[in-house]
């Protein structure tokens, strides 16, 4: 899982830094379409690897066959894990 994060990042980063190239105006046309063209490749696998990321966290809460979703409670979260009697 580490390995497919990381490609994500990665292709993440190589993304924003191909848009800043192509916002800066300084490419010349054919520098540009290759750079679009490339663009276009990272948007893709981000795209797959976050439905895959998607549909794993649907199995993790699919109970007894139904699909059971809960509101993510990022404050209920960190409370909850700093309680004392959790992990001592």
């Amino acid at each position: 899982m580490t390995k497919n994060s990381f490609a994500f990042e990665q292709s993440l980063a190589e993304l924003e830094t191909l848009v800043r190239k192509m916002e800066s105006g300084d490419m010349s046309l054919e520098a540009s379409l290759a750079a679009f063209e490339q663009g276009i490749k990272l948007t893709r696998d981000c795209q797959n690897a976050l439905s895959d990321a998607e549909q794993k966290v649907q199995q993790l809460l699919c109970d007894n066959g139904v699909l059971t979703t809960e509101p993510f409670d990022q404050a209920g979260d960190a409370s909850e894990a700093g309680t004392p009697d959790q992990g001592q």
